[in-house]
């Protein structure tokens, strides 16, 4: 067979005949009937896998031998039966009807050859490598890899439908960003990104993607909320693919909902990528488990900033406490906790830039912790967590006990 010429075939409603019925042809099935084809299988047996689909009325099989009138019909052939002698007469008689054909016992039978497939949301990758079907599908696997993991481009040259993903960045180290996450900024034309999102990604953006801040830290709003939504809804309906970048996880404290709701409202799709929520990894960035046996099965997670705080609830709540954006509040919240009775010589733990290369953790009591972290300069971004687990942190020599009021780096 010459090198031929590589196309993509539109088999949607159109018949596709196999002759052979056996896991050969079962692999096959499954890429036609994505392509919508009308699959015909003709054997005069079928291997389980062929029987079920034929079963649930997704293809048609014909329990008898081949004969050249099969292909009457055909747009595509497949020979798979195992016997060459069958194959060939299959490849003869859709050579005589202009039928295009692939043989599977021997490629240079047929007019046509099957690639290595790889299929990834609306990209569709085919790899060739003539009469090596293993060096194909090695080839495809390597390709398909870097477009999950979003290290290949993959933006639209053209315009089409516009939508937006919620993509959670995780806790601020970039590697922690998931898979998912990474393609969809792959393939952004618009970023919208948040503060406290891993930032270290928006440098492998093309040039002309567009960052779009709406970053907030205390008292400091470069974008309101309407105004995040209204930017998410307008770039969709212009056909553009719309990153909503943020850190942590969009659902949990992070005004996700508000984001996705005012999308499906305003009829824009939308895709919600969880992330690695801050409260959970930079507790366990610096050595803390929220939750740990034999010490305590619970935990809660708290939003120190909006709002008052039921501090009568939390202080009875069994468990660990994990505040997020709570820095600014952290005496009155140690105070308050104590006041309602949670122990004054509970520990704490204050977790700066968790995940980043200069995390920093300052360790001390609820009695205590305001009159030290004071003394450090702890700033946000910073997690606070209350609980027992604390003592079990790696952060200090586990042979050495841990002092009332330590502090470390």
């Amino acid at each position: 067979m010459s090198p031929g010429h590589p196309l993509l075939l539109d088999l949607a409603g159109r018949r596709v005949v196999a002759i052979g019925g056996g896991p050969v042809t079962a692999r096959r099935v499954e890429g036609w009937r994505l392509a919508g084809a009308d699959v015909h299988v003709v054997a005069p047996y079928a291997c389980e896998d062929v029987w079920d689909l034929a079963t649930r009325g997704e293809i048609t099989v014909h329990l008898r031998e081949f004969v050249p009138a099969d292909l009457d019909e055909a747009w595509l052939a497949h020979a798979a039966t195992g016997d060459l002698e069958i194959d060939r007469a299959v490849a003869t008689a859709a050579e005589a009807r202009r039928v295009w054909c692939t043989c599977a016992g021997s490629a240079a039978e047929g007019t046509a050859r099957t690639p290595a497939v790889a299929r990834v949301d609306d990209l569709v990758v085919a790899v060739n490598a003539g009469d090596d079907p293993r060096r194909a599908a090695r080839l495809r696997n390597a390709v398909a890899e870097q477009l999950q993991t979003g290290a290949l481009p993959q933006r639209r040259v053209r315009a089409g439908d516009g939508q937006v993903a919620l993509v959670g960045g995780g806790p601020g180290d970039p590697g922690l960003i998931t898979t998912r996450g990474r393609v969809l900024l792959a393939r952004a034309d618009v970023v919208v990104v948040d503060r406290l999102a891993p930032r270290a990604l928006l440098d492998d953006l093309d040039p002309d993607v567009e960052v779009i801040e709406a970053g907030k830290a205390p008292g400091k709003h470069i974008l309101g909320q309407e105004e995040i939504n209204r930017v998410l809804v307008e770039k969709a309906r212009q056909g553009l693919r719309v990153v909503r970048l943020k850190g942590g996880d969009p659902y949990v404290l992070g005004r996700g909902s508000e984001e996705a709701e005012a999308c499906r409202l305003a009829g824009v799709r939308v895709e919600v990528v969880p992330g690695v929520t801050s409260a959970l990894a930079v507790p366990a960035a610096a050595g803390i488990p929220v939750t740990a046996r034999g010490v305590t099965s619970r935990f809660s997670v708290v939003s120190g900033h909006d709002g008052p705080l039921d501090f009568a609830a939390l202080a009875a709540l069994e468990g660990t406490l994990v505040f997020l954006m709570g820095v600014a509040r952290l005496g009155e919240i140690a105070a308050e906790l104590v006041a309602h009775g949670r122990p004054a010589d509970e520990p704490v733990a204050v977790v700066e830039r968790g995940t980043l290369p200069d995390q920093r953790v300052t360790v001390a009591t609820l009695e205590s912790i305001a009159e030290v972290a004071h003394a450090r300069g702890v700033a946000n971004p910073a997690v606070i967590v209350v609980g027992a687990v604390v003592d079990l942190a790696e952060i200090l020599p586990a042979e050495a006990p841990r002092p009332p009021d330590a502090v470390t780096s």
